[in-house]
């Protein structure tokens, strides 16, 4: 029996979208080809070790540039830019990465009610559990909170099924028991994911999400920077990349209120930009 507000766990060998299993995968289905071929051809002719071995070597690096690839759709589906219904609406989306912070997250919440403004916060689970009302107050002003796994390990891009698994359900869980709504999205921590992601959010029916443009504020402490990387080229349908974890975003987010309001622009939450329905 499922948590209440958590979808249960569905077969992930189950047919369609939401069950393919992970060796369905184009890219695997391809590196898996690869392999059976170099092994046929090794058996008829050992000599032709040294060319096997560098196409398996370039299928390695193949599949590593997949899963340094952020916003590339090579792994599974990946929501770099809000549908186009949003985008006739000239919608965009803020979303803030790493929180709840228990000194920075309520402030930017201030900042966002005071221009009326709707994100989507992607929490690290076990900091919700941590900073529960925070969540909480996320959720009761308007914005919604998504996925960013439960404990944000940084070789989550390596994990196999079952790691990942565990890790995507817990935050489920939390983040549902918090504010009674299971999360409809997921970003992976550090924006790498592997192979094995992909089936195990369709079959819980999350949506991965990248981004359009980031601020690279978690390392960068120039506003006018951090700035500039978001709004070069800001247009409707964005999704925008922030962290509520840093004192810097109390700088930036001001500024780019300003610049949304001047472009006519309107801060909504994933699921309102994506036709979930409202935040709530």
């Amino acid at each position: 029996m499922s948590e209440p507000g958590v979808p249960m766990t569905q077969d992930l060998s189950a047919s369609g979208d939401g069950g393919r299993p992970w060796w369905s995968m184009p890219i695997i289905r391809v590196s898996v080809l690869l392999h059976a071929a170099a092994l046929v051809a090794i058996a008829v002719q050992p000599a032709y070790w040294p060319w096997v071995a560098g196409v398996l070597v370039g299928n390695y690096l193949f599949v590593t540039a997949a899963v340094l690839w952020p916003r590339g759709r090579l792994l599974g589906p990946n929501l770099v830019r809000l549908p186009q219904p949003a985008v006739g609406r000239g919608e965009i989306c803020l979303t803030f990465d790493d929180g709840p912070d228990p000194e920075i997250t309520p402030l930017v919440l201030d900042l966002l009610d005071r221009y009326q403004a709707k994100a989507s916060f992607f929490c690290i689970s076990r900091k919700a559990e941590t900073h529960s009302e925070i969540v909480k107050e996320i959720a009761r002003r308007g914005h919604s909170v998504e996925s960013h796994s439960y404990s944000h390990p940084h070789a989550f891009s390596l994990y196999p099924t079952t790691r990942l698994e565990r890790e995507v359900d817990a935050a489920q869980r939390v983040i549902a028991g918090l504010t009674g709504r299971a999360p409809k999205f997921f970003r992976a921590p550090v924006g790498f994911r592997g192979p094995m992601l992909a089936p195990v959010l369709a079959a819980r029916g999350l949506r991965y999400v990248s981004w359009t443009r980031r601020g690279f504020d978690a390392v960068d402490d120039n506003p006018a920077r951090v700035l500039r990387r978001l709004t070069r080229g800001l247009a409707a349908g964005d999704v925008l990349l922030l962290h509520d974890t840093k004192p810097l975003v109390l700088a930036v987010l001001p500024r780019l209120l300003d610049e949304l309001a001047r472009r006519g622009l309107k801060p909504v939450s994933l699921p309102v930009a994506c036709g979930n329905g409202s935040a709530d």
